[in-house]
């Protein structure tokens, strides 16, 4: 590194001499150019003094002047304030003596036109405020307080010719009453005095618990009388102020702030007792009563504006939540998954099948549970039990009760069926076992996959406004409960197939003892097939019998499945005696040779058919007598598995 800084300094000295050699004339020229610097500045210093002492000067000037213009100014601003206030108050002392002699008890009572007085006292009242609002001189007490008697007098005056208006039904003096309202800017006394005077009088005769408790229609009586009153006692105030298109008079809002204000104070007031969740069957009643009531009133708003002011009025707003929704959805919730649970929740015997075998060609269900099911599934939705507020709640639950179906499916399954006298079951095609529940269970789940594209379209109705999201959500959600119900159809054809297999296989397990009738037995040589072949085919005989015209397209699937256990069974008994044969055979033939060698006798050819030849000559009849029972249930042979190795191996052990 010191090696390296050292040739760097070569580097930097050698580079700065270049420099001055280079810009060596620049150097000196500009030691040369700084000579008399000093001087030129010095004699710069007096004439710049001078020049910003008169600027100071002449700027201290200026702020004088515009002191002075500004104390003139304020002082003109205060006396023409004065002149205005003082203007205002003379005017405003003349407005009192005017308005004062207009309202004269006298000269108003005996006056016939008393809107034209009304008009005229506006006129002054609206000047009198607007002087006293300018005027910045303090009004004595005295003037004060007669300014507020005569507009308390005038007011009085107003309402009281605007309530006769209302009731007389005049609606040339009712418009003219409203504008001086608008003038006064007193729209909120005029829906005041329609309130208290014209209103609570008659909402108070309406809205009480006699007439809640007495009336057979209930609330909706109340409702269908308070909307009478906005048809006749409202009805040309409500057509002045709200209809753009007639004679209007802007401003007003009688419906929300006079009408529905009342309304819903005396609801809260004096029949509260509605809003009670307690009795689902009531609560339902009342709660779409009031929302009939709620779209009525607000058909009544014929404007945006008057709709806007209705939905967002802060009472409205409270009294939809005085409506406890969620309670009653949990007793209904309680109601229905509680009935749902009862049925599902028992263990399944002979008494969970409903229908007989005629029912599986019905559209009604089988099992009880799942009639259950599929009722309470309509019954969500049912008009007496349905809120379009808790539609979602309401899916949601609609969708559990699959679930809780599916689960209860599966765990049937599972179940051991209580053990039944059966011994006359080959008889009775009626008779309630394990396998025809399991039949009963698949129809039942293929119907019930089948109802629910109606069931999602009965749905799909009760949305408003026909919303395209929400309907394919609900497909979606839908179309996975279906898919989940129809995979448990191969399970249930599966318990099926074993059931029958079982029934049938303990038979076919007697081509075992075959060998002891014939061996030492001299029997014929046989022609017809062992009893135990008609026995392990009855079970599916009867199971034929009692389905095939019934179902048939399921029927046939299932025999071909059981059928191909029941051969792979069959195969796996008739090699083990075929090979129990021939090792008897064997070992029978090797004891012959060796007592003929020791007595010196020569083998003599076999007499007749031998007991080990009879033994395969019936395997090879019971299994033609097998493909023969088989051929009866109008099933191609070449349909069941291992039937044909099951053929081969007879045969070929009959040519041995």
């Amino acid at each position: 590194m010191r090696d390296d800084l050292g040739m760097y300094l070569k580097l930097l000295r050698s580079a700065m001499i270049d420099l001055i050699n280079r810009d060596y004339a620049d150097f000196v020229n500009l030691s040369s150019n700084l000579i008399g610097l000093d001087k030129a500045i010095n004699d710069l210093q007096a004439p710049l003094g001078q020049l910003r002492e008169e600027v100071l000067q002449v700027r201290q000037a200026l702020d004088d002047e515009i002191t002075a213009i500004s104390t003139n100014l304020d002082e003109n601003l205060k006396i023409r304030e004065r002149k205005q206030s003082l203007y205002s108050l003379q005017h405003a002392y003349k407005s009192l003596k005017k308005l004062s002699s207009i309202l004269s008890m006298e000269t108003f009572m005996e006056n016939p036109t008393k809107i034209d007085v009304l008009e005229q006292a506006a006129i002054e009242l609206n000047q009198l405020k607007f002087h006293i609002s300018r005027c910045k001189v303090d009004m004595s007490t005295d003037q004060e307080k007669e300014s507020s008697k005569l507009e308390s007098l005038y007011l009085t005056f107003l309402n009281e010719l605007f309530l006769a208006c209302i009731h007389e039904k005049n609606s040339n003096l009712m418009v003219r009453c409203l504008r001086i309202y608008l003038t006064l800017d007193k729209i909120t006394i005029a829906e005041e005095q329609v309130k208290h005077e014209v209103l609570r009088p008659l909402i108070y005769n309406i809205v009480n618990e006699e007439n809640l408790q007495t009336d057979p229609l209930g609330l909706q009586s109340i409702y269908h009388k308070l909307l009478n009153i906005l048809n006749v006692e409202l009805k040309q105030l409500l057509d002045i102020t709200l209809y753009p298109d007639r004679i209007s008079v802007k401003g007003f809002n009688f419906l929300v702030n006079s009408f529905w204000i009342e309304v819903e104070e005396k609801i809260e007031q004096y029949i509260k007792s509605i809003f009670a969740p307690g009795d689902p069957v009531l609560f339902h009643k009342r709660y779409t009563a009031t929302l009939e009531f709620l779209i009525k009133l607000e058909a009544e708003c014929v404007t945006p504006e008057t709709l806007a002011a209705l939905r967002n009025h802060p009472q409205y707003k409270s009294f939809l939540k005085k409506w406890n929704l969620p309670v009653y959805f949990q007793i209904r919730f309680q109601e229905i998954a509680g009935n749902v649970e009862t049925i599902l929740a028992e263990p399944v015997s002979p008494d969970s099948v409903k229908g007989s075998l005629t029912s599986l060609t019905q559209k009604d269900f089988s099992l009880h549970a799942t009639c259950i099911v599929w009722d309470n599934l309509l019954r969500i939705w049912a008009d007496d039990i349905y809120l379009y507020q808790l539609f979602h709640k309401f899916w949601k639950l609609s969708l559990q009760i699959c679930s809780r179906y599916q689960t209860w499916c599966q765990n049937t399954m599972k179940q051991v069926w209580p053990v039944i006298n059966e011994t006359n079951s080959s008889s009775n095609s009626e008779h309630s076992t394990r396998l025809n529940f399991l039949v009963y269970l698949y129809t039942d789940v293929e119907k019930l996959i089948n109802a629910l594209p109606s069931f999602l379209q009965m749905v799909q109705l009760k949305i408003k406004d026909e919303n395209v999201i929400i309907s394919k959500l609900l497909k979606e959600s839908l179309d996975e409960t279906s898919k989940n119900l129809a995979n448990l159809l191969p399970s249930v054809t599966k318990e099926i197939v074993n059931e029958l297999s079982e029934q049938c296989v303990t038979y076919l397990k007697q081509v075992s003892d075959i060998p002891r009738l014939f061996r030492r037995t001299k029997r014929d040589v046989p022609t017809k097939p062992c009893p135990y072949i008609k026995s392990a085919m009855v079970p599916l005989t009867n199971f034929y019998t009692d389905y095939n015209k019934i179902i048939p397209e399921t029927v046939i699937p299932w025999l071909e499945l059981t059928l191909s256990s029941l051969t792979q069974n069959y195969l796996l008994f008739v090699t083990d005696v075929l090979t129990s044969v021939q090792k008897t055979e064997e070992s029978l033939r090797r004891l012959k040779k060796i007592r003929d060698k020791s007595t010196g006798i020569l083998p003599s050819e076999p007499q007749g058919t031998s007991d080990d030849e009879k033994i395969r000559i019936q395997l090879k009849v019971d299994v033609d007598g097998y493909v023969n029972m088989i051929k009866e249930f109008n099933i191609t042979t070449t349909d069941i598995h291992h039937l044909q190795e099951l053929i081969d191996a007879v045969e070929a052990a009959v040519k041995k």
